[in-house]
């Protein structure tokens, strides 16, 4: 999944076929769900575990010399088939146990599990009768985990859903390659085929053999046109009540938005949005990597997600045994013990209703606002951006004693208690009266002009649209372009954010350099490098009303998805 490089490039650019996006907006625009409250727990959920596991977890990352691999080894070693068929060979997960894994779920607080039913290697984890390459006929395990698992999850009431790779499938003729075919003998073939005779029939097996599918997790629309999504998008009708992605193809754009590994700056306003991340740096288990992000990292990222309005899908990669690491299985725990006293403040809330909080962030259920504090105040004044409505205002953690509030026109100050109850992350609660009053967001409606523009679908206006998808581009062969904002009047600005519209592994870095007018002087607020995933930034407060980003980019033309400005609380 990690280097599902296609498919970034095609959600990223919105390059999907105009006819076929037509042809889909009017079959959307012509049918009302039978079944509007679908997402109903979905959206209340808001954390998940994702689960890739094949028989990528036996090589644990090395081939040869490389140690660098995960559920793409196949591909990025250019393995041939019947040597990777040995993998299913020595492939025995007896230390799996269903209930253990859902249990670890439950216990991190986790309210759904979707986990790889076929990966891209076309390695089925489920007994299929389509195919004898699955892990009931191809190893000596002779067990159907996803059977054992769907009977866990109806015993603990947890939602299930399967991610299927529809599209790639490096070891079925006609299979989508991702790069060059390097085992012609084995991949090469009709896609139509495959699709008829592999990705339909077993995808209709995933959905009829394992009773309620509550999600279908597609990966990767490479060569997926309109007819051939059709077919596999017309088995969802045997599950009524499953929720789909936006990774068909085929102009299909499902229920959910799926960034991954990276964050839209500013979520993705009006849209079901769901950002996925690794603990470590591989989706499949990689034995190599010790880069794990610690629990309090992990924790930021679920507040942080909560409050720009998405959901959490937090991957783990079991081993060949079929043991979920236990460095995982530790911040799963630490996490929902933080969840069990707080889990009020992210289940069932709505996004903050503000742009940006310095000391934290913020989400909403009704009349109450929680306030998610990682950065607790020296002197105990937290400053909150909202100009009237405040009622009352306490600790989560202890909702029987008020705190003192201290309100003026722009701003309500809560004095908050000498140390914080959280190690990581404090959550005060604030009750109000109607609609919170707010300050907009600083670029809301602003004019801007860029030095150059690609074409009218990339003006710069796209910076300002909350749609990650969308895109600012320089035109063609610029390797420099500026973006000017005019705020129309002097205002105070403390930080910045930007999108790009890359992912880290792909190593396209771009430069950056912010500057506001003094007078008839240009002064420098910040530059740098970004790591191909965007930047953000804050700084000392200034005072100004035309702010200048400008974007250098050796490879392509400089190119962002959104532009953000910052105002201190």
């Amino acid at each position: 999944m990690r280097l599902s490089l296609k498919y970034i490039l095609i959600s990223v650019f919105g390059l999907i076929i105009s006819s076929q996006a037509i042809s889909q907006q009017l079959l959307d625009d012509s049918t009302v769900d039978p079944n509007p409250h679908r997402m109903d727990w979905w959206k209340a959920a808001k954390f998940g575990m994702f689960i890739h596991w094949g028989i990528y977890s036996v090589p644990a990352g090395k081939y040869n010399d490389d140690i660098n691999q995960g559920e793409w080894i196949m591909n990025r070693s250019k393995i041939p088939l019947c040597e990777y068929k040995k993998y299913a060979e020595k492939f025995n997960p007896v230390k799996f146990n269903a209930e253990e894994w859902v249990l670890l779920a439950k216990a991190a607080g986790q309210k759904y599990i979707v986990i790889t039913a076929k990966h891209h290697d076309g390695f089925a984890m489920y007994k299929s009768a389509v195919s004898d390459y699955n892990i009931y006929d191809a190893t000596p395990f002779k067990r159907d985990p996803l059977k054992e698992l769907a009977e866990a999850c109806r015993k603990y009431n947890m939602k299930l859903g399967f991610y299927y790779s529809q599209a790639q499938d490096w070891s079925h003729k006609g299979g989508a390659i991702n790069g060059k075919m390097w085992d012609k003998e084995a991949q090469e073939g009709s896609m139509d085929e495959y699709i008829d005779q592999i990705a339909v029939p077993q995808v209709k097996e995933i959905l009829s053999n394992y009773g309620d599918v509550a999600v279908l997790w597609w990966d990767t629309p490479q060569s997926m046109n309109t007819e051939r999504a059709q077919k596999l998008h017309e088995l969802l009708k045997l599950q009524p009540q499953i929720i789909s992605n936006n990774r068909l193809g085929g102009g299909y754009q499902g229920d959910l938005a799926t960034p991954e590994q990276y964050m839209p700056p500013t979520g993705w306003p009006g849209k079901n949005w769901e950002l996925c991340q690794t603990i470590n740096g591989h989706w499949g288990y990689n034995a190599y990597d010790d880069n794990w992000k610690t629990t309090k990292e992990l924790l930021l990222k679920l507040v942080d997600v909560a409050g720009k309005g998405g959901n959490y899908l937090l991957n783990v990669g079991p081993t060949a045994e079929g043991i979920i690491p236990p460095v995982c299985a530790k911040s799963l725990k630490e996490i929902g013990e933080w969840l069990s006293i707080n889990g009020e403040s992210i289940y069932e809330t709505t996004a903050s209703p503000f742009n940006y909080l310095s000391w934290g962030s913020a989400t909403r259920r009704g009349n109450k606002i929680y306030l998610h504090v990682n950065k607790w105040p020296a002197d105990g004044r937290l400053i909150v951006p909202i100009k009237s409505g405040v009622q009352k205002a306490y600790l989560l953690q202890d909702a029987d004693n008020s705190l003192k509030i201290k309100r003026s026109k722009e701003r309500v100050v809560i004095n908050l208690p000498r140390f914080a109850p959280d190690k990581i992350v404090s959550v005060v609660v604030v009750e109000i009266e109607g609609e919170p009053d707010v300050f907009p967001m600083l670029t809301l409606n602003k004019k801007a002009m860029a030095s150059s523009e690609l074409k009218e679908e990339n003006s710069v206006m796209k910076l300002f649209d909350n749609n990650p998808k969308s895109i600012w581009c320089g035109a063609k062969g610029s390797d420099s372009a500026f973006v000017e904002i005019d705020l129309e009047k002097l205002e105070p600005v403390a930080g910045f954010a930007f999108a790009e519209p890359y992912r880290l592994w792909n190593n396209k870095t771009q430069g950056f350099k912010l500057e506001y007018k003094n007078g008839d002087t240009w002064e420098m607020i910040s530059s740098g490098k970004t790591k191909g995933v965007g930047y953000e930034e804050n700084f000392t407060p200034i005072k100004a009303r035309y702010i200048r980003l400008t974007i250098s980019n050796k490879e392509e033309s400089p190119r962002l998805n959104e532009w953000t400005l910052r105002r201190p609380e």
